[in-house]
């Protein structure tokens, strides 16, 4: 029975460890779409994703150590995350109806 136990543990440790290496590839891949773009939602978006996967990593990292401080620093991350892509999106609408509001003056013949 204690052998089993141990090949059990030894099993979510090699789960563990691929979901982790996963998740940072595609963390990865996340950061070059951020950079690469083309549009400033598609960056947004991505920085969201980012955020997110951080979050599973902190709490896979959670379960496999068995540090139950872990979880509080994942529920700070995740509040500072929303509160991060809040911001970049209220930056970027206010950059959108800025640039919009230029173009329509351009449009009707007046002068910027």
């Amino acid at each position: 029975m204690g052998k089993g136990i141990a090949g059990l543990e030894t099993a979510y440790q090699g789960l563990f460890t691929a979901v982790l290496i996963i998740l940072a590839v595609l963390v990865i891949l996340c950061l070059i779409r951020a950079i690469i773009g083309p549009r400033i939602a598609d960056r947004i978006v991505s920085v969201n994703m980012m955020g997110t996967m951080v979050i599973v990593i902190i709490a896979v990292l959670t379960v496999m150590l068995g540090e139950g401080y872990l979880a509080d620093i994942c529920i700070i991350y995740a509040m500072i995350s929303f509160l991060a892509v809040i911001v970049l999106t209220k930056v970027y609408m206010g950059v959108y109806l800025e640039r919009k509001e230029t173009e329509e003056k351009k449009k009707d013949g007046g002068t910027v």
